[in-house]
């Protein structure tokens, strides 16, 4: 990561690397201002090893903050935006950020919070703060600086290039050491297995500070040479609007972007036709949300990774995408996948399924400050376990089922909540579902389903029965139905189950 992006820039200067609402940069001033950046941070005191962490919305910055801090052999943190002051001090002090950028809307969130923090520089990226002693502009610092003109500090590839910390939706955060081999060997990966190229126009909307959005094509996209357009936030409308103006030809979303983009009414006459490949991934994707964007001739590749993994594990690949369904696809190059039984033995009969083990080049070295729970994630032969549930069928391709905490056993069952939540979606009044166990005097859990409706739908209990009746078994049947606005989600657009089961499972 410190050297491959100037390498890239010197041998196509011209070419454009990233648009930002209306304004496009050239890999040439891109580097330019990477380099003046990393004599910022430089001059600030920062030295190899220390942490700079980014609080804020999508914005150019961003990856100008990743690059610099690579250059001079610093660790970069990406913060989570909508995290409370609370929360990101935790984050920043457990990091030990040296120095913090933060756009301006996120500067009320850190003020009340910013004498418990650890941190030696505050810079603001964009906008104006009431007090600019307090919050010196980086725009500024920047103009009044000079391009950093030594050579990159050497880094190995074991050494530590990102710590990014865990959604945190259950306990506190961990922050997953990702080395630069970790990030070489996912472009690698991605560059064998899902094709990217040079002239491809890459649409990013999913945060940054999330593996997904981050290393998901976006990284691999640059080393190519293409073309990135960033968008701030997710918005179904600009996404289509962009995708036309653009003529964008790749793209990465979560399950939940995919089915917003696709009930917006602008999607149905959406020109598409340039879309070369979609890969989705965070959560597993249900099939009729597949079939809708096959429908369009789009066939999204589902793929599987996670943070301690710098993205990828498995991809399905194009042409498997339509007559695979519900797969995650085959292993990336260099990957190897193994899955166990609670008792941590081998499980190898097709369609049996046990906890995802991963081990390759690309999985993280640990937990920063947590050695405890590094031992406890990876063990002495370097398999990373994940969390997750999964298979693999006679030819070779896995499936994710869900996750071990979200399990449901009914009367001695395994109901996998994911495999629930994909037929629900097939529900014409259904907008989201999520499928939750509760406790049960007589089996033990019962599934519950907790769905969000259309707009002038309506639902009844004995209706959704009726429906999952014909495609799922009797015990995977919901048993209870509560009806919400919307499910509560993370910046990333999983469900907060969590949140759900302390507010109905109770009940």
């Amino acid at each position: 990561m410190a050297h491959w992006f100037t390498g890239r820039a010197c041998r196509s200067p011209e070419r454009p690397a990233l648009s930002f609402e209306g304004e496009t940069w050239s890999y040439g001033r891109l580097l330019a201002e990477i380099e003046r950046l990393a004599s910022v941070l430089d001059a600030g005191g920062v030295r190899p090893g220390m942490r700079v962490g980014y609080l804020g919305f999508n914005h150019p910055a961003f990856l100008l903050a990743l690059f610099a801090s690579a250059r001079l052999g610093a660790v970069f943190v990406p913060l989570n935006f909508r995290l409370t002051g609370a929360e990101l001090a935790y984050i920043a002090n457990d990091a030990g950020i040296h120095t913090l950028l933060v756009d301006g809307e996120h500067l009320s969130t850190i003020d009340p919070v910013r004498d418990t923090l650890c941190c030696a520089r505050y810079l603001c990226v964009e906008g104006e703060a009431a007090d600019p002693a307090r919050w010196p502009p980086l725009a500024a610092a920047m103009d009044a600086a000079a391009p950093w003109a030594q050579a990159p500090v050497p880094v190995a590839s074991d050494d530590v290039a990102v710590i990014m910390y865990t959604s945190g939706t259950t306990g506190r955060p961990k922050g997953a050491m990702l080395t630069h081999g970790n990030f070489w060997w996912n472009h690698v990966g991605e560059l064998y297995t899902v094709d990217v190229l040079a002239d491809d126009v890459l649409l990013v909307f999913a945060p940054l500070f999330h593996i997904g959005g981050l290393n998901v094509l976006l990284m691999t996209t640059l080393l190519k040479g293409g073309h990135v357009v960033l968008h701030r936030h997710f918005d179904p409308a600009r996404v289509l609007a962009d995708i036309a103006a653009y003529r964008v030809r790749t793209l990465f979303a979560v399950p939940a972007m995919l089915l917003f983009i696709s009930q917006h009414p602008g999607f149905a006459d959406a020109p598409l036709d340039h879309v070369r490949q979609i890969v989705c991934g965070g959560a597993p994707c249900p099939e009729p949300l597949l079939r809708t964007y096959a429908a369009r001739g789009i066939a999204v590749q589902q793929g599987y990774g996670l943070t301690e993994t710098a993205a990828l594990v498995t991809v399905l690949t194009a042409e498997h995408a339509l007559a695979r369904i519900g797969s995650v696809g085959h292993t990336a190059l260099l990957i190897q996948i193994r899955l166990v039984d609670p008792q941590g033995n081998t499980v190898s009969a097709p369609h049996a399924r046990g906890e995802i083990c991963v081990r390759g080049p690309n999985v993280t070295r640990g937990y920063w400050n947590q050695p405890e729970a590094t031992r406890a994630a990876i063990d002495a032969d370097g398999w990373f376990r994940t969390g997750d549930v999964g298979y693999v069928d006679e030819d070779g391709f896995y499936y994710v089922c869900d996750r071990v905490k979200d399990m449901i056993i009914s009367g001695g069952e395994n109901v996998y909540p994911a495999e629930v939540e994909s037929v629900l979606y097939g529900h014409p009044a259904v907008a989201e579902a999520a499928v939750i166990g509760a406790p049960d005097p007589r089996w033990g859990e019962t599934v519950m389903a907790v769905v969000a409706l259309k707009p002038g739908h309506a639902l009844t209990l004995e209706a959704l029965q009726d429906f999952a009746g014909t495609r799922l078994a009797r015990y995977k049947i919901p048993r209870r139905l509560e009806l919400v606005p919307a499910l509560p989600r993370n910046p990333t657009g999983k469900i907060l189950k969590f949140q759900l089961r302390e507010t109905f499972a109770q009940g």
